[in-house]
Parts: C-alpha cells; sequence; structure tokens
C-alpha cells in the first residue's frame, strides 16, 4: 500500500518523534536469525536519524528483547544492563539512579519520546521498545539536564500487522503481572493504525513489616496509541497512558557505621498503613510531515499530570541506634500535583553547499511546570515511638484535606537550537551545535548559551574515532526552601557542567557485533549537597550547602550484538574516578554516594536450536559510600542471574515458557542509599512466565 509505505518511510526517517518500530530499525537480518540485541539508531542523542557511528557521544540502547527475557518489571531492572548505571535509593515505590555518577533527577534525567519526562515513580515498561542512555551533558537539545546524561525511554508504536500477544508472569512469592498487547491497521488501506496495551500487577515484596504483614503493591496499565496518514507526506499520532499505582512504603533498612544491617534484613521501619498511591496520566499528540525530498518538520505535545497521595509514618534512626531501641515516628499525609506541559517543533534538513553535505537541525521547546502541595502533619507533642516487640501504633486521624493552603511552584522554560552533521568526506564528519535556554520563575530568570562540538572519522565504514565538547546547565530554586535547614533561604546559583569525550565504535561480524569505548571528564559546578546534623538544632535537622565542584573522569567499554549466530551478549564496564574539589572542608577530596571505583554488566543468550535458548548474567558493583564523610563503605558484589526458554506452537499460537532464576547464589548485597534508607538486595528469587502470541 502506497499510504503504508510512505509510513514506513517516515518512520524510517526518525518522523516517530526518536522512536521506529522493531521491524524497521531494531531487527538485523543475517541468514535465517534476528539480531535483536544490537540497535543502529538512537535518535534521542541527535533528535535525528543519525545512527551511532555518526554520533560523537557515548550511546547505549537497551532493547525490549532484553527486557522480555529479563522479565523486568521496573526501569532499574533494566538499567542495570549498563554499567554507568547504578542504583541509588528505592525508598517510597520510587527508583533512584546515577549515571557516570551524577544521580538523574526526577524532573531533568528522564524523556518519554523525546519529551522530557517527570519520572518521580517507577514507570510503566511494558510500553516501551527501548530504553536509550545517552551520557554527558544534552542540555543542547532538551535544555535542564545533568552533567551524566539522560534516560530516554522510547514507547512502542502501531505497525500495520496485526499483533495480540497475551503473557502473564509470577514469582515466588505470588506476584502476578498480566499483560495484553494488542494492535495493526484498522482500514483495508492501512492507513489507520492503533496499538494497546493493558496490564495488571500484583506484587507481594519479601521484605515485611514489624507486625508481620507484608508489603504489598497494586498497579494497573492502559495504553493506547492511534496513528492516522493525513496524506502521502503527513502523518499524526495521539497518545494515551494511565498508571494507577498504590504501594506500601518502605523507606530502607538502617545500617550501622560498618555497614551491618541492624536487625533482621527482612526488617522494614515504616508502618504497615503507611502508603503512596499514585496516578499517572500522559496524552498528547505528534505530526510528522515531509515539506520535500530533503526536509521534513515534526511537532509534539504531551501533558503529564501526576498526582500522589503519601500517608507517611516517617521513622527517624537516632544516632547510635541498636535494635530494640525505641525510635520516632513523625506521621504526616500529603498530596503532591505535579503538571508538565511540553512540546516540541524540528525542522530537519539534508543540502549539499560546495561538495559538502549537511544533516541540519533547527528547533525550538518548552515546558510549563505546575507544583502544587497539601500537606497535614501530626504535631510534635503527639509523635510515636516504637520499639521491636510492642504493638504498632495505630494510624494518626489526619489527612491532607485539612490543609487550607497550598504551596506552589510555577514557570516557563523553553530553548531554541541548531545543530549540524557536516559530512567533508567518507572519512570525515564534524558535528556543531548551539542552544539558547531561558527559564523563569517568580523572583528569578535564569539563562544561558550551550555550545556543543564533535568531530568523527570514520577509517572504514564499520568504524568510528570521535572527540566531543558539551555542556549543561541545570536552574535552581532561587534559596533553600526547606524549612528545617539551618540553611534555609540561602541563595542558590544555577548549577553548570562540562565534558570532554574521546571514544571509539567499531562494528564486527559482519556489523553484527557492536564494540565501543569512551574515555571521559566531567566537571559540574554549583553542586547542592544536603547533610543531616549530627546533632539537631530544635526543628532544625540538616545543612545544605552549593559546594565548589565535583569532578568526575573515567572511561567505560561495551560490546552488543551477535557474537555468533547463536550467541548474543550484552555487556559493559565503567571505571569511575569521582570527587568533590574545591569544596567545603567538610567534603574536599571526597567521594559522592554510590559511585563505585568499578561496576560491570553482562546479559546472554545462547540458542540451543529454535525450540530452547538459555541466558545468563553477571551484575558486579564495586565498593561505595554510603554517606558524605566516607566512613561507611558498602562491599563489592557480583550477582549471577540465569534463565531458560522454551517455544512451541499450539494451535497456530507461538507459545514461550521462561523460567528466571534471579541471584542464582542467593549472595548477600547492598544496593543503593545511605545508612537510613539503604536497599537490602533480595535473595534467590525464581520468576516463571508464559507468552502468547496469536
Amino acid at each position: 500500500m502506497k499510504l503504508n509505505s510512505l509510513y514506513l518511510a517516515l518512520v524510517a526517517a526518525s518522523s516517530s518523534v526518536f522512536a521506529a518500530p522493531a521491524d524497521i530499525e531494531r531487527i538485523q537480518v543475517k541468514g535465517s536469525y534476528f539480531n535483536d540485541y544490537k540497535v543502529d539508531n538512537a535518535n534521542g542523542a541527535m533528535r535525528t536519524s543519525a545512527s551511532l557511528l555518526e554520533t560523537a557521544q557515548s550511546v547505549t540502547v537497551i532493547s525490549d528483547t532484553i527486557i522480555s527475557e529479563q522479565l523486568a518489571t521496573t526501569l532499574g531492572e533494566v538499567l542495570t544492563n549498563d554499567a554507568s548505571l547504578t542504583a541509588g535509593s528505592q525508598q517510597r515505590n520510587r527508583e533512584v539512579f546515577n549515571l557516570r555518577g551524577f544521580e538523574l533527577e526526577s524532573g531533568t534525567g528522564y524523556l518519554r519520546d523525546g519529551h522530557q519526562h517527570w519520572s518521580h515513580y517507577q514507570q510503566p515498561i511494558e510500553i516501551l521498545q527501548q530504553v536509550e542512555v545517552i551520557k554527558g551533558p544534552s542540555s543542547i537539545l532538551y535544555g535542564q539536564s545533568g552533567p551524566g546524561g539522560l534516560v530516554n525511554m522510547v514507547t512502542k508504536k502501531p505497525t500495520a500487522k496485526t499483533l495480540l500477544n497475551a503473557s502473564a508472569d509470577v514469582d515466588q512469592h505470588g506476584s502476578t503481572r498480566f499483560m495484553i498487547d494488542a494492535g495493526g491497521a484498522l482500514t483495508e488501506a492501512e492507513d489507520l493504525r492503533a496499538r494497546g496495551i493493558l496490564v495488571k500487577q500484583d506484587v507481594d515484596y519479601w521484605r515485611e513489616y514489624q507486625n508481620g504483614e507484608n508489603r504489598e503493591r497494586d498497579r494497573f496499565l492502559g495504553a493506547v496509541v492511534v496513528d492516522y496518514d493525513i496524506s502521502d507526506n503527513a502523518l499524526v499520532r495521539v497518545h494515551y497512558d494511565r498508571t494507577d499505582d498504590k504501594a506500601g512504603l518502605d523507606t530502607g533498612a538502617w545500617i550501622d557505621d560498618n555497614a551491618n544491617i541492624i536487625g533482621d534484613d527482612k526488617t522494614i521501619r515504616d508502618m504497615s498503613w503507611a502508603f503512596t498511591d499514585i496516578t499517572v496520566e500522559n496524552v498528547g499528540i505528534d505530526f510528522n510531515v515531509f515539506l520535500s525530498d530533503n526536509w521534513q518538520v515534526n511537532l509534539g505535545y504531551n501533558e503529564q499530570t501526576f498526582e500522589r497521595q503519601r500517608f507517611e509514618s516517617a521513622p527517624r534512626m537516632s544516632n547510635g541506634f541498636a535494635e530494640g531501641d525505641s525510635y520516632e515516628s513523625r506521621p504526616y499525609d500529603r498530596f503532591d500535583d505535579w503538571q508538565f506541559k511540553t512540546a516540541f517543533i524540528d525542522f530537519i534538513g539534508e543540502f549539499e553547499t560546495a561538495g559538502i553535505q549537511h544533516r541540519l537541525l533547527v528547533g525550538a521547546n518548552s515546558l510549563d511546570y505546575y507544583y502544587g502541595q497539601l500537606r497535614t502533619a501530626l504535631p510534635e507533642e503527639e509523635y510515636l515511638y516504637y520499639s521491636a516487640g510492642q504493638d504498632e501504633p495505630s494510624r494518626p486521624s489526619i489527612s491532607y484535606k485539612t490543609d487550607d493552603t497550598i504551596t506552589e511552584t510555577e514557570y516557563d522554560y523553553y530553548g531554541v537550537y541548531a545543530q549540524d552533521l557536516i559530512t567533508f568526506s567518507p572519512q570525515w564528519q564534524v558535528s556543531v551545535g548551539g542552544r539558547f535556554d531561558k527559564q523563569t520563575r517568580e523572583g528569578q530568570n535564569n539563562e544561558s548559551f550551550l555550545p556543543k562540538f564533535g568531530v568523527l572519522y570514520h577509517p572504514n565504514a564499520s568504524a568510528t574515532l570521535y572527540a566531543s565538547y558539551t555542556e549543561g546547565f541545570e536552574p535552581q530554586n532561587e534559596t533553600i526552601t526547606d524549612e528545617e535547614d539551618i540553611n534555609f533561604g540561602m541563595k542558590i546559583d544555577a548549577v553548570t557542567s562540562e565534558q570532554r569525550e574521546l571514544g571509539i565504535k567499531w562494528q564486527l561480524f559482519d556489523e553484527r557485533l557492536m564494540l565501543s569505548g569512551a574515555i571521559f571528564d566531567i566537571s559540574k559546578n554549583g553542586t547542592l549537597v544536603t547533610e543531616q546534623l549530627e546533632t539537631p538544632i530544635g526543628s532544625i535537622t540538616s545543612e545544605t550547602n552549593q559546594v565548589g565542584e565535583q569532578r568526575h573522569k573515567g572511561f567505560e567499554m561495551a560490546a552488543q550484538g551477535a557474537a555468533t549466530d547463536r550467541l548474543f551478549v550484552m555487556a559493559s564496564t565503567m571505571y569511575l574516578d569521582a570527587n568533590y574539589e574545591r569544596a567545603n572542608e567538610n567534603l574536599q577530596g571526597k567521594r559522592p554516594v554510590d559511585a563505585p571505583k568499578w561496576s560491570a554488566s553482562l546479559w546472554t543468550r545462547y540458542e540451543l536450536n529454535d525450540a530452547i535458548a538459555f541466558n545468563a548474567g553477571a551484575f558486579y558493583e564495586g565498593e561505595r559510600f554510603a554517606d558524605n564523610d566516607n566512613s561507611i563503605t558498602k562491599d563489592a558484589y557480583t550477582r549471577i542471574d540465569v534463565g531458560a526458554t522454551y517455544k512451541f506452537i499450539m494451535s497456530n499460537t507461538d507459545i514461550n515458557l521462561r523460567l528466571n532464576v534471579e541471584n542464582l547464589f542467593d549472595t548477600d548485597y547492598l544496593g543503593g542509599g545511605g545508612n537510613g534508607n539503604v536497599t537490602i538486595g533480595e535473595g534467590t528469587n525464581l520468576r516463571l512466565a508464559a507468552q502468547f502470541n496469536f
């Protein structure tokens, strides 16, 4: 069909707002097998269809094949496949990550299909086609973002081919997840296509409250995407998804000065009545139009609403706490309302001047941000006290609805940018660009100009050597807003960063396997660091300072793709030298929390035959500090995971049966987080799944 052919061409030329369907871009057909581990494009890195070999930046793409093989249920389980990412705290039913040692902020560290995405919750990964890890400052194309980089979540799109997939999985604790993924053409001409995904998940966690109750989670996800070919040269896409996620709270375990867990590793210090209840909705529209054979325009708009009630028991770990001691609980009930409205317009064109090829991007994007909070807390004289063996205190009768005031923050943010990938010859390319960036808040006006420059040398068609320089810019609140901080009201400057990177990318074995390596040097100025006071001063419990410079240097190596016709691999390792420099006396020369010197990851699949395949993975994290003083060290660990798949056909239905074993050798380890909110690694866990493709 002519219109469907147009659709395929549009997507292949990056008209799908940074994402192309798997059957166009991801699958490499070599003989009788599919190379579903290797991805050649990450459009989020350049906002164009440039391949990874034409990208002067380190980028990792994790395909949905790996997500499916690992039966991943959280973004954290996906990101463990890239050693440059390490986990931070997982308290309060959300995940925090560090990229090249820098924390990814909820508001500036994540994209969905190129839109800035508020990520203060566990992402619905069932709707993702792939996850792109874009390393280093990326402010030139996306505005406010941290020095470590960005995580771009690329969603699944409609296809003309009819699909109906159903799956169910269960683990040894009784957790279940059911999913339906259906779609296809809605008209004979295939000019109208749709895709819908439904997920129902119930989780029974392995950790439990001190009254013996298990922590639980109840999640529902619904998503729909519709594509329509307006004409032979234009496509419109509308999308909607909703996540309802309610779970008991677990703010993490407590460890002593020797990084030993205080009490049982299964013990949750929060009360069983503490919970978080989240509703997230995204709705948007995208237009992709070819203006001519060489020019196209992409437009996108998305509204994200994030509403959350969080009823906290807020346990406090006192200095010198030992199991059996009484500890304080400061309950409160709060309601948060975040609203992200994002928009962009990109003009992309290819042309030639004096024999020199250009791939030009000119665009603009914006963010309309709103945040409102209602909060009611238990009075200080009514704080709760609890020690092991006592009856759990009952839930106090407080409600955020009694708050007759509202704390609000609003600002507008926008930027204009230009980027040109200049091809002088088959061997030499230069990428150059810049951005003007502005954010406005009440009493504040931050603006900047950011450059980007890269040189690429291709010794042959399958290899690239590159050098690049990029900068980042992060506007801050005008002052420190935490009233319990000793520096409440202190003026805060914008945070700036810059990165220098040298790298190599090399495709082997008939372009089936990608090898890459990068050396990087990142500096960040104006880092905010909060430390808890050893002795509170009345209601003052913390001290926040804006230190001088944070310097992270290191190198990465990775391999991804098919080593043979039956062996597939995704492997990476990172060495990181990270320190505070020109900081205050408490931090000078110290290493940031949860930034190991060495980390590594490996995931493989070996296909015994067309029906049976085996998986094996190893995930290593070196020693990390649990506190800013570098006095508490968490030990290094290696976790081994294995899995197997059996495929067969019954009544014209493709059926996959999977068995995964996480932490095969029951290794004890500490994940991300500090002495009062550390994540305890789970022991051996079995998960079974059945996947049906009708």
